[in-house]
């Protein structure tokens, strides 16, 4: 079961303030890897990570292709680094897509003034930190 804690949740949600961007790691469907800085992550509830995808670049199409993913999160100094792993799903238009933006911090928002981005929602299938596994479906 996957149930991010308090403090997850907290450091997910404040990252941008506290630039601790989070990153996350995609691939092609031929294997290219690329990792991405996303300003926008938070923990969308106790399970799935969102964020808004802005550019429309690598990490869109690779999760069109290939909705497998990992987002790190990092702070060294209290000593929080998290991998989230799972599976995408990437929404262009409806419900979600307007839920994920009208969370999304202004920051972000106002590098894409015409909203063309896209909401990802991730659904969270094992948290570690370090070789520890944390939490697992």
């Amino acid at each position: 079961m996957i149930a991010f804690t308090e403090e997850m949740t907290t450091a997910l949600n404040n990252s941008f303030a506290d630039r601790m961007i989070v990153e996350v790691a995609t691939a092609s469907t031929t294997g290219m890897p690329d990792i991405a800085f996303k300003g926008s992550a938070m923990a969308w509830d106790g399970e799935h990570i969102a964020f808004w995808e802005r550019s429309l670049g690598t990490t869109f199409h690779n999760l069109q292709e290939n909705p497998q993913c990992c987002l790190l999160y990092r702070n060294f100094e209290t000593r929080q680094v998290w991998k989230f792993f799972g599976t995408a799903e990437v929404h262009t238009s409806g419900d979600v897509r307007q839920q994920v933006m009208g969370r999304t911090v202004e920051a972000e928002l106002s590098r894409d003034p015409e909203r063309k981005g896209a909401a990802v929602v991730v659904r969270i299938d094992k948290i570690t930190m370090g070789p520890q596994v944390l939490q697992e479906r």
